[in-house]
């Protein structure tokens, strides 16, 4: 019985471990959002954090308004594609487990 036991619970550390690099590298990666038709774009790393804001130089001069709304809708593009590439590593770490689906890692 003990065999079992351990088995498990080494089946338990290497899945942690999995999981761990996962995160590290889903932190690590950097997404591109844009917004009116790439005019502006935002560069976000798996943190959150917005490491750059590039707005084509025609927009400098538009109204104030429509440019802050374009690097809004640039950010919020670039949040959606993070949390899509997190979805999708952490499933290529869970794929072999057998979990229900809608099941979330980390608990």
């Amino acid at each position: 019985m003990k065999s079992g036991f351990d088995d498990i619970m080494k089946q338990a550390r290497t899945m942690q471990e999995n999981m761990q690099r996962a995160q590290e590298e889903i932190a690590a990666t950097e997404v591109q959002g844009e917004a009116g038709a790439g005019m502006v774009k935002v560069i976000m790393t798996g943190r959150h954090d917005v490491k750059r804001v590039e707005i084509e130089p025609s927009l400098l001069n538009s109204d104030k308004v429509m440019l802050e709304d374009l690097i809004a809708a640039a950010v919020n593009d670039a949040n959606r594609r993070v949390e899509k590439a997190a979805q999708d590593r952490m499933n290529d770490v869970t794929s072999g487990l057998g979990l229900p689906a809608g099941f979330k890692l980390p608990f």
